[in-house]
C-alpha cells in the first residue's frame, strides 16, 4: 500500500510536531506526520510530578548504552520518548535555551544563521510570556513555559543559598543574561505539561485535513532514486506501508533514531553500513558520529527536616556557570532536585535533596547499528567522561556544590552527606566518586551534525549532504551542546526547519 504526500515528517517529537504544524499552515501542502509510539494519552504524561513514572513503560523506547569504561564499565538507562511529543512527553519539563555562547559558538564553528541573534526570533515565535523583556521573550507563540506557580520551599532556599556563596541571582535564564542562580521557565500550563504536541500539534489537528498524523508507524527505511530521497517504508499494526514525498522528507526522529533509520537506509560511513552488512547507498562519515550528552553527577544530602512534596516537576531552579573566566560562555549547570536522584548503585532516602551537577563534555561517541535488522536495539555509545577535562570540570563542581549546601540559608535542611559522603575530600577519592556517579542527564546530540567540515551531515539549510529531498531537524544536529537542557533548543531548531523547508528567509522580524 502507498501514498503521496508534499511532506512526509518522520518523527512525531519535539521538533517533528514542531515541524508538522508549521508546514501545514500552508493549506495547499499535504502533511503527514509518521510517529512509532502512540498518542500521548497516558493519564500520567501530563502530571508534571509523575516524570519519573513514565519512564521504562510503553512510552520509553528504553534504550540503554553499551558499557561506558568512562563510568566503572556501567551501561546506562537511556529513556527516549515512544509517543507524540516524543521525549518533550517523557522529560522533566525544563526549559531552558542555553547562553548566547552557546549559539554564537554554533557560527564560529562555521552554521552561519545559527548565531545567538540569527536564532532569537524562533525562540521568541515559540512562546508567550507577557510581562517579560519582549527583547528577547515572545508575547504570542504556542507554548507557555513560566516558573513554577506553585513552588516547594527548599528551591528558594537552594537560590538564596547560591547568592550567599557568592553567585549572582538570574532574573530570567531565557532573557538578557543567562548566568548564574535563579528560577527556570517549566514547560507546564495550567497544572499541565505543554509538549509540542499539546502545544503545536492537538490545537490543530482537526481542523487541518491537509494534515495527516499516523501513530504506530516505525520507519524501518528511507528511500531513494539515485541522489534523490523519494518516500519511507514504515510498518503500522504489523502491516508494510510505503509513502512518497513530492516535496521532501523530514527526519525528526531524534538523536537515536534519526541516525539509525539513515544507517539502516544505507546512508552512513560505507565500512560501518558494510560491517553491518547493510549496503551502502550514500557514504557519509559522519552519521551517526560526534553524539555526546551532558555527564549528569549527583551530590546527595539527606534533610533535616521534611521536605513538602513537589506540585511540579521536582527540579525548579538551577544555576550556570563558567569552569573558566576565560570562556565565552557557561560550560557548567547545576540543577537542584528537592527529591533524591542518582543512578541505581548510589540510592539515598525519600526525604533528600540533590545538586545534579553537569558540564558540556569533550569526549565523543556514537550511534551505530549492529545489523539490517530494523527492530534490533542501537548500539549507542556517548563515551562518558571519556576527556580528562570533563573529569576534572565534575570533580571542581562538587565543590561547588558543597559551598552552596554549606551556605547559611540551608541551616535548618542540611543533614548529613549522603553522596559523596564527608570523607571524600582528597583528588582520589572525588575522582573516584564521579566515575560511579555520573550519568546522562538525557540530553543526547550531535549524530547527524550541522556544518561544512567532512564530519559534517546535514548542510546549514539541515539538507543532508550529497542527498536532494531529504533533511534533518532535531536535537541530532547540533553541533555542539548548549550548556543547559536541549529541549528549548531542539524546539527552535524545529521552527527554523519549517522556515528553511518553505524556503522563507526570517531575519529579527519573527512575531
Amino acid at each position: 500500500m502507498s501514498a503521496r504526500y508534499d511532506y512526509v515528517v518522520v518523527g512525531g517529537g519535539t521538533a517533528g510536531c514542531v515541524v508538522a504544524a508549521r508546514l501545514s499552515e500552508d493549506t495547499d501542502s499535504r502533511v503527514l506526520l509518521l510517529e512509532s509510539g502512540g498518542p500521548d494519552s497516558k493519564a500520567e504524561i501530563s502530571d508534571p510530578p509523575a516524570w519519573p513514572s513514565v519512564w521504562g513503560t510503553e512510552v520509553d523506547y528504553g534504550y540503554r548504552t553499551v558499557p561506558q569504561a568512562g563510568t566503572g564499565g556501567a551501561a546506562h538507562d537511556w529513556p527516549r520518548g515512544h509517543t507524540l511529543g516524543g521525549s518533550h512527553s517523557i522529560n522533566a519539563m525544563v526549559h531552558l535555551r542555553g547562553h548566547r555562547g552557546d549559539f554564537d559558538q554554533w557560527a564560529r564553528m562555521g552554521c552561519t544563521g545559527w548565531d545567538y541573534d540569527s536564532v532569537l526570533p524562533y525562540f521568541r515565535r515559540m512562546e508567550s510570556v507577557p510581562g517579560r523583556d519582549a527583547r528577547f521573550r515572545g508575547t504570542d507563540g504556542p507554548l507557555r513555559p513560566a516558573p513554577s506557580a506553585a513552588p516547594n520551599p527548599l528551591s528558594q532556599v537552594f537560590v538564596d543559598a547560591a547568592v550567599a556563596a557568592g553567585h549572582p541571582r538570574a532574573d530570567d535564564f531565557n532573557g538578557a543574561d543567562g548566568e548564574g542562580a535563579g528560577w527556570h521557565d517549566l514547560s507546564i500550563a495550567d497544572g499541565m505539561r505543554q509538549s509540542t504536541a499539546a502545544a503545536y500539534l492537538r490545537p490543530i489537528r482537526d481542523a487541518r485535513p491537509n494534515l495527516t498524523v499516523a501513530t504506530g508507524a516505525r520507519a524501518h527505511r528511507l528511500l531513494f532514486d539515485a541522489d534523490q530521497c523519494t518516500g519511507v517504508e514504515y510498518r503500522q499494526d504489523g502491516a508494510g506501508h510505503t509513502v512518497y514525498a513530492d516535496r521532501e522528507v523530514i527526519l525528526s526522529a531524534g538523536t537515536v533514531d534519526s541516525p539509525r533509520l539513515l544507517l539502516l537506509s544505507g546512508v552512513g560511513p560505507a565500512a560501518d553500513l558494510e560491517y553491518a552488512g547493510v549496503d551502502v547507498v550514500h557514504d557519509l562519515p559522519g552519521v551517526g558520529r560526534n553524539l555526546h550528552d551532558h555527564p549528569l553527577c549527583n551530590v546527595v544530602y539527606e534533610a533535616a527536616q521534611p521536605i513538602p512534596p513537589g506540585n511540579t516537576n521536582h527540579a525548579e531552579t538551577s544555576m550556570v556557570w563558567r569552569s573558566d573566566p576565560s570562556l565565552t560562555g557557561p560550560d557548567m549547570q547545576l540543577m537542584f532536585m528537592h527529591v533524591p536522584f542518582g543512578p541505581p548503585a548510589l540510592p539515598a532516602p525519600p526525604n533528600s535533596f540533590t545538586f545534579g551537577l553537569a558540564t558540556v563534555p569533550q569526549a565523543r561517541g556514537a550511534v551505530r547499528i549492529a545489523g539490517p535488522d530494523p527492530s534490533a536495539q542501537p548500539l549507542i555509545d556517548p563515551n562518558y567522561l571519556g576527556a580528562e577535562r570533563d573529569v576534572l570540570r565534575l570533580v571542581d563542581a562538587v565543590a561547588v556544590a558543597r559551598e552552596i549546601a554549606a551556605a547559611h540559608p540551608f541551616d535548618a535542611w542540611r543533614g548529613k552527606e549522603l553522596h559523596p559522603g564527608p570523607d571524600a575530600r582528597d583528588q582520589h577519592s572525588l575522582r573516584e566518586f564521579v566515575t560511579r556517579a555520573t550519568g546522562t542527564y538525557f540530553h543526547p546530540v550531535g549524530t547527524c551534525a550541522m556544518g561544512t567540515g567532512p564530519g559534517a551531515v546535514v548542510d546549514l539549510d539541515l539538507r543532508l549532504r550529497g542527498v536532494r529531498g531529504l533533511r534533518v531537524a532535531d536535537a541530532s544536529v547540533m553541533p555542539r551542546i548548549v550548556c543547559v537542557n536541549t529541549n528549548a533548543a531542539t524546539i527552535m531548531i524545529g521552527e527554523k526547519a519549517a522556515d528553511l523547508v518553505r524556503g522563507r528567509e526570517v531575519a529579527g522580524s519573527v512575531s
